[in-house]
């Protein structure tokens, strides 16, 4: 299949306008209409990753990291980043990244530590605003029921579980068509007065292309009038972070050795267990620390994430626990998840899991 089809589908589960501003998820390397036949999957892309493609006949990479954070003004091989991209490119393996897109939505890298851990009724930690848009066009009666299921199909009118969600408004419209118009109902130089219904619909705005194109193809008007809002509404299936309850409570010294177990760890760092069970668990993969306020909010007994600094420990403040694994140690199953996803949808691809050790921290013990 060409590399279009398999990252459309990735964007469909975590859209490319989820990622983080400082991030660079995406087709790092290639063609979008490059065909491929064998993927990699890795946690980290690295030049012994970009080997690891040759050498299994793989010609994309899909990690979670993006190789290429920030702008690169040359390609001479000074570090590891452009000896892995040039290689890379001299191989004609595409590089594709799918990180804090994939880490902000439900069924994503945070869903898969609570997996993990056993958690129940898992929920987005922190859920992100201003990603939902509201748009409202104003339609001749007659065409209402076209415009709205156009609406519809480009993507709009999903709230939560329920989808073809509208409000309309019963109203009438007056214009006057000028010389150079060429109107659908009236006569130049004349006021005219529609009866017309205001249709409202709510959607994502990373579908906002698609929604205004199926409305201009429904509408009837030469003009069309309508506005667009953005939403401080959260939606709560996009966030950071995940939430989530152990079936029963365990002690904090027993549960820090479930954790250790689950998440095939060598090392927990945690601040002092307080004198209570753990019973609802709060995590982040990767570097969480701006979720503690969060997580103390929801009411979890425990946070799990990484890279936490000395003075940052002390913001527990006794009142949770801070348990930092290691980053690659937290995001470790995302290879699984995104493993799991492909062969889902593409059942005849193949797909494999790195075999390369990509974590740049070891432990001595």
């Amino acid at each position: 299949m060409k590399i279009r089809e398999l990252t459309d589908y990735l964007e469909k589960i975590a859209p490319l306008s989820y990622q983080e501003s400082y991030d660079n998820a995406g087709l790092i390397v290639g063609n979008p209409n490059d065909e491929i036949h064998r993927a990699l999957i890795s946690l980290d892309c690295t030049e012994a990753v970009v080997d690891e493609a040759i050498a299994e006949g793989c010609d994309i990479i899909i990690s979670h990291h993006p190789i290429v954070f920030k702008g690169l003004k040359r390609f001479s091989g000074q570090n590891y980043v452009e000896r892995t991209v040039i290689k890379a490119i001299k191989s004609g393996i595409a590089l594709y990244a799918i990180h804090t897109n994939l880490d902000n939505v439900l069924g994503g890298v945070n869903s898969k530590i609570a997996e993990k851990l056993q958690l129940e009724s898992i929920s987005i930690l922190s859920p992100k605003k201003k990603l939902l848009k509201k748009l409202a066009v104003y339609v001749p009666r007659t065409h209402v029921e076209e415009v709205r299921e156009a609406l519809f199909t480009g993507g709009a009118g999903q709230v939560g579980e329920y989808d073809q969600c509208s409000y309309n408004t019963a109203g009438y419209g007056t214009f006057r068509p000028l010389e150079a118009s060429n109107p659908t109902i009236g006569t130049h130089g004349t006021q005219e007065r529609v009866e017309e219904t205001k249709i409202e619909v709510i959607y994502p705005a990373h579908v906002e292309r698609q929604v205004l194109v199926a409305m201009f193809s429904a509408h009837p008007y030469e003009e069309v009038a309508y506005d667009i809002i953005t939403l401080e509404n959260a939606i709560p299936q996009v966030g950071s972070g995940a939430i989530g309850n152990l079936p029963e409570a365990m002690p904090a010294k027993e549960f820090l050795s479930f954790l250790k177990e689950s998440l095939q760890l060598s090392v927990i760092r945690h601040t002092e267990l307080l004198d209570r069970p753990i019973s609802r668990v709060a995590v982040c993969g990767g570097a969480g620390g701006f979720l503690l306020q969060d997580a103390k909010r929801s009411g979890a007994d425990i946070f799990i994430t990484s890279d936490y600094k000395y003075h940052e420990f002390f913001d527990a403040e006794h009142k949770i626990v801070i348990a930092d694994v290691g980053h690659y140690e937290s995001e470790q199953f995302t290879q699984e998840l995104l493993l799991e996803l492909i062969q889902k949808k593409f059942a005849n691809f193949a797909v494999l899991l790195t075999e390369t050790e990509t974590n740049p921290i070891k432990y001595f013990i």
